[in-house]
Parts: C-alpha cells; sequence; structure tokens
C-alpha cells in the first residue's frame, strides 16, 4: 500500500483573491539583523513581502496544511517504533515541516532531489511511500525506492557530499539542454562541509541550476549555529557569486515562494541560489542523542510558540477556510496513516546481520572475511549459551 499525499501536490497560481483589506508589509528586519522572509506570522497573520509573494487557493492552503500534519505523524510513529526496537535508528524533522512541505510542493515533477537523512516530508512530497524509508532505518534494505521513479535520490548518510553530487547532476541538467532544476538539502552543520564549498564553487563557474537548500535548525548535533560560522548562513553565498536569502523556515507559504522563485532562477538559466531556511530542531539530532544535555528547555519553548503546523492553522481558522469537518477527518486520516505504519514494520523481516560484510569489495577482502568469521563466531556463542 502507497500512501501519499494528492492535495496540493503542485500548487498553482491563482489570481483570485480573498476579499477584505489589504494584507500588511512583513516587519523589517531589526537593526543589525538579518532580513527574514516572511508570509505568515507566528500568530498566523498574512503578510506582503516586496520581492516574494504568493496567491494559493483554499484547497491549495488545505493540502498543505495536511501534507504538514501527516509527516509530523509519520514522523512520531517511527520515532516510537524506534523507541519500541523496530528501527534502528531516526532522524526526526519535528519542527522542520514548514521548510520541507514549502519547499517540496514548489518543485516540478521533473526536478531532482538529492536529500539528507531527514527529509522525509520532502520524500511525501515526491510521492514516495513513507514505509519504505522505514526499511533503511530498519536496516533491510538500501533505501527502498527507485530515484527514477520519483526523482527523488537516497538518503545520503555522509554529511554534505550530496551537494557535490547535485552540483554533478545539475551541470548535466545543462548540458542536455533540459529546463529542469535541481535542488540539494543539507543542514546548517554540513555547510561546513568542505564537499558544501566545493559544490557552491562548481556550480557558480559553470552556472548549473541547482538550489541548495539549508535547512538551518540551529544545531548540528550539539553544535549551535554560532560555532560554525562569523555571518549568517545565507551570506556565504556571496563570496562564491551567486544570490543567497534567508527565509522563515517555519512560514510554510514563505518556504514555497522562495524556493519557487528561486528554482525559475535556475530554469532560466541563472544559475545556483542558497535558500537559509531559518527553523528549529524541536527534538533530538536523531534518537541516539539527547538534546537536553546541550540545550535549555527555554529555547525549544520559544521555538514552539512559532509551530509551523499551529501557525497555518491560525491562519486556516481565521479565514474560514478549515472547518471543524476538515480538520475531523485529517485526523482520522492520520490515525490511519499511524495504523499503516505500526502494520507495515510487523511484515517487514528482520535485518540480516551478516549483510553488514557484504557488497564492500567486488572480489573480497581477507580483513573482512575474518572479521565476517569473528562476527559469525560471537552470534553462533548465544545460541551455544540458550541450549
Amino acid at each position: 500500500m502507497t500512501v501519499e499525499s494528492t492535495a496540493g501536490r503542485k500548487p498553482r497560481r491563482t489570481t483570485a483573491k480573498r476579499a477584505g483589506a489589504k494584507k500588511p508589509p512583513a516587519p523589517a528586519a531589526a537593526a543589525g539583523q538579518p532580513e527574514l522572509v516572511q508570509l505568515l506570522t507566528p500568530e498566523g497573520k498574512r503578510v506582503e513581502h516586496p520581492e516574494y509573494s504568493i496567491d494559493l487557493g483554499p484547497e491549495e492552503l488545505r493540502g498543505l496544511y495536511r501534507d504538514m500534519v501527516l509527516t509530523r505523524r509519520f514522523d512520531a510513529e517511527a520515532t516510537a517504533l524506534q523507541r519500541q526496537g523496530e528501527l534502528g535508528l531516526w532522524a526526526s524533522l519535528l519542527g522542520q515541516e514548514a521548510a520541507q512541505i514549502g519547499s517540496g510542493r514548489a518543485l516540478r515533477d521533473d526536478d531532482y532531489v538529492f536529500p539528507t537523512y531527514r527529509e522525509h516530508g520532502v520524500a511525501w512530497c515526491r510521492g514516495v511511500d513513507p514505509t519504505n524509508l522505514l526499511g533503511m532505518f530498519r536496516g533491510v534494505n538500501n533505501g527502498g525506492w527507485d530515484p527514477a521513479s520519483n526523482n527523488f535520490h537516497l538518503y545520503t548518510i555522509v554529511i554534505g557530499s550530496q551537494a557535490l553530487h547535485a552540483t554533478g547532476y545539475a551541470m548535466g541538467v545543462a548540458k542536455d539542454g533540459a529546463d529542469s532544476a535541481v535542488i540539494a538539502y543539507f543542514g546548517d552543520g554540513a555547510s561546513s562541509q568542505g564537499d558544501v564549498a566545493e559544490a557552491f564553487t562548481f556550480s557558480a563557474v559553470y552556472n548549473a541550476p541547482v538550489v541548495f537548500f539549508c535547512q538551518n535548525n540551529q544545531w548540528a548535533i550539539s553544535e549551535p549555529t554560532e560555532k560554525q560560522t562569523r555571518v549568517p548562513l545565507y551570506q556565504r553565498a556571496q563570496g562564491y557569486g551567486f544570490p543567497g536569502v534567508r527565509v522563515d523556515g517555519n512560514d510554510v507559504l514563505a518556504c514555497l515562494a522562495v524556493t519557487r522563485s528561486a528554482l525559475e532562477r535556475a530554469r532560466r538559466g541563472e544559475g545556483p541560489t542558497l535558500v537559509e531556511a531559518f527553523t528549529y530542531r524541536m527534538g533530538a539530532h536523531t534518537t541516539s542523542d539527547d538534546p537536553t544535555k546541550y540545550r535549555r528547555d527555554e529555547e525549544r519553548e520559544a521555538w514552539e510558540a512559532k509551530d509551523p503546523i499551529l501557525r497555518l492553522r491560525a491562519y486556516l481558522e481565521a479565514e474560514g477556510i478549515a472547518d471543524a469537518a476538515f480538520l475531523a477527518g485529517l485526523d482520522q486520516e492520520s490515525e490511519e496513516l499511524g495504523r499503516h505504519v505500526r502494520e507495515a514494520i510487523r511484515l517487514m523481516p528482520d535485518p540480516d546481520t551478516m549483510a553488514i560484510f557484504e557488497n564492500i569489495y567486488a572480489d573480497g577482502h581477507a580483513l573482512v572475511d575474518e572479521e565476517r568469521a569473528q562476527f559469525a563466531a560471537y552470534q553462533a556463542s548465544f545460541a551455544e549459551e540458550g541450549n
């Protein structure tokens, strides 16, 4: 069974505007602070931006809300499954739903995505069955989906390498004369990697049609952003010769508008753009992490007040776009998704404990053979003790 979102798959621009007073302008950046593109305030108030705008109909807005709610539910189920021993690890996206859904819905079907290991919301937008993501973290497959079917590459665990992959792919797209674009996702921690710097250099020199989408969730595991850079991350693009923009990563409308603009710029042959989605990882880096060791509860509470889902819900309810029937139906759909995920994990086989030694060297290796034999003996010792 494949579960995917259908509402709002390719948000279209509409000409009809809702009746009422003109939207106020977005608040100006505080003195000395970087500009933050915002179209929806944390209180759910619609504002305008002089360079980025978007006009979506009620169905499209409800589709974005549905995407975020179901993505968060899937993520919560996956976290619970890891705690129950069904997954070896899980990297939660809690708090980053707007950045992923907004940017994911800005993509055309022929665009290509290079994710890290946390882009569950983007995978949802690309039509990847969410249970396929679980197989990789359970250790029963090497990805679980065909990248060519959804133009969504397999997850990348090596930090930052996908930026180079995306750049090379985008250079090929340009040479083929296609008008599609490429997007690479990475975090604030990955922005410090040499691979990312090299990708910036090559993409600028070759005018590659690529968007670098950095989800700055404030923490690279336990390292805060201020320990990695002396300037806002989006300003790094200036040194490479292409534009950078910081967007409110908890504002799904702004993320959609900014990413769409960057992708269109790439398709016009104007080269790369760096988008810094300023957001927050409300959970742990992965399920093996304990964020209470390095950050304060007050910090998380401050960001919870900017929750991307609550923000959009406040706007939808205030505008009469989401009624009780819609919200109740979505709650039921969320429960069905959770049940589907739980049932799917029970049907997955246990990981093959010896598979770790396969596919390392094409012709085998003496050291790997020795390690395999040692591990096999270790595993057999438990069976002997049980007898």
